[in-house]
């Protein structure tokens, strides 16, 4: 009884997948080229296995004309950030762009000085969006955006604010997506006016029971990364009780 229960489940998992991908359609990428190779080449360490292996399989989902649905989860410190450049790459160096939407202002201005200096070398513009921005640096980045030359743009709620278009948007990243809503994560992977929609990847450290359950029932695919970069400091993970506040 509990086989049949199980199998009955999956079956339906498999069936509602396959008619939401006939539904939806995606750009698909070609191979890494030269510029994913620069920039992976460029880095100060030689990615682990669980990085290498991970991308394999994002390569695996770019290629398809369906948008992929993937969640990157490993522990802080094990490489996530990584490899969302080099998924957001994989859209620029086939003339598209990119977006990774961060949850607060310091996160975004953290992804954004992390990604120039690393990207910038490589002729890649990243333009930032957020709200504080002056009305001057606002409009600049919606220009860039909306002309194309923008090639990734990094910021918060403000990328899905009315006004923002993209002129080529082909892979969106939501980091930290368990502290988005379900409308907010939607919005930035809406489809474009070719009715074709971005290959996302959501990244999170602590996937709450919902993002758990999406998993379950088919609509993400989670890819893990379960060792750190050599060096790394050891994260340190504690429960803390009411009672020890004063102590």
């Amino acid at each position: 009884l509990a086989f049949e229960e199980l199998l009955q489940l999956q079956v339906a998992v498999l069936r509602r997948r396959r008619i939401e991908d006939a539904r939806r359609g995606a750009r698909p990428l070609a191979a890494p080229g030269e510029l994913c190779r620069a920039y992976l080449d460029g880095l100060p360490f030689t990615p682990t296995v669980a990085q290498s292996r991970v991308m394999d399989e994002i390569d695996g989902d770019l290629v398809r004309a369906v948008p992929m649905r993937r969640l990157l989860h490993g522990d802080v410190g094990s490489g996530k950030t990584v490899v969302a450049a080099y998924t957001m790459l994989r859209a620029v160096e086939q003339g598209g762009q990119a977006v990774l939407m961060a949850p607060t202002e310091v996160l975004a201005d953290q992804h954004h000085l992390n990604l120039t200096r690393q990207l910038a070398p490589l002729g890649v513009q990243v333009h930032l969006l957020k709200g504080s921005q002056s009305g001057r640096e606002r409009k600049e980045a919606l220009q860039a955006l909306g002309a194309g030359s923008a090639h990734l743009a990094v910021g918060t709620h403000a990328l899905i604010q009315q006004g923002v278009a993209f002129a080529d948007l082909r892979v969106a990243v939501v980091d930290e997506q368990h502290r988005f809503g379900v409308r907010q994560r939607d919005a930035i992977v809406a489809s474009d006016s070719a009715g074709c929609w971005p290959h996302t990847l959501h990244m999170s450290a602590t996937p709450i029971p919902r993002t758990l359950s999406l998993t379950l029932y088919g609509d993400l695919d989670v890819s893990t990364l379960d060792e750190s970069p050599p060096g790394r400091t050891p994260v340190s993970t504690r429960l803390v009780f009411p009672g020890s506040e004063t102590r």
